[in-house]
């Protein structure tokens, strides 16, 4: 039998007893199952923030790994349990689009609609799915249990449309802040790949925010000064915005969305 490698990412913070009952019936069904928390601290109901951290670390996963997703705010409601299966791993989510960048990503994935009830505890609440349905069904996954024996396929799932920066006139490039980190620095949708054909030239970017410009970029957080607000390719190869020793958010007093200009000098 394979070795089970599984992760959770939910919304629930570390003060309630949710993570460790999903990790019971896992553990139960699994005892000798490797769990990583991923994370729990997704803002409640942040289904786009957990999308982005999901999509930030799956593929470091050895492939075949089980990703549980719980950032559920339409639990027990008409919204689908799914399992979508490709060839990095596999990924147990509700149908909300937490799960729209591995669709994006990658394009061969299969989805199926977790309806098998022998895969679900007997003891199912409809106001706990991650407990009750998801965790089970990544137990009995790591078992080499068959997605066609938990779910049959669907096509019709959700995704939302993923942001992309905007190419404007001469070379100008409009995105978008789409995730804050606990360091308050301000990762956008403005990739290496979108700015670097005016870096080969030798351009250099100035980057607006808020009214605020920022002209060039650094390699790396210490290479700023203090308390100024900088920028740089992080290890994501997306345009972040940060302040050393600082925080860009609170200096910026902005949120996800707060739109992201780059224009070029010579």
């Amino acid at each position: 039998m394979p070795t089970a490698l599984i992760t959770l990412l939910t919304d629930f913070g570390g003060r309630d007893p949710f993570v460790a009952a999903m990790k019971g019936v896992i553990l139960s069904i699994r005892p000798k199952a490797t769990i990583v928390d991923l994370t729990h601290e997704i803002p409640p109901h942040g289904i786009c923030e957990a999308a982005f951290t999901l999509k930030s670390v799956y593929r470091y996963f050895p492939k075949g790994t089980i990703h549980v997703v719980v950032v559920d705010p339409g639990v027990g409601g008409s919204r689908r349990p799914l399992l979508a299966v490709n060839r990095r791993g596999r990924f147990i989510a509700p149908d909300n689009g937490v799960l729209s960048y591995i669709y994006r990503d990658e394009p061969s994935t299969q989805v199926y609609q977790l309806n098998a009830q022998k895969y679900r505890l007997k003891t199912y609440s409809p106001t706990f799915d991650g407990r009750d349905l998801f965790a089970p069904a990544a137990a009995w996954l790591s078992k080499s249990i068959a997605p066609e024996k938990i779910g049959r396929r669907v096509t019709d799932y959700i995704r939302f449309p993923i942001p992309e920066a905007r190419r404007l006139k001469k070379g100008r490039l409009e995105g978008q802040v789409i995730h804050i980190d606990r360091f308050g620095n301000l990762i956008t949708n403005i990739t290496r790949m979108d700015i670097e054909p005016w870096l080969s030239a030798g351009k250099m970017p100035a980057i607006t925010i808020k009214g605020r410009t920022i002209k060039g970029l650094k390699p790396f957080y210490s290479q700023a000064a203090p308390g100024k607000l900088s920028a740089l390719i992080n290890n994501d190869d997306h345009l972040e915005i940060f302040c050393y020793r600082s925080s860009a958010q609170l200096i910026l007093k902005n949120s996800n969305d707060e739109p992201v200009t780059i224009s070029w000098e010579p």
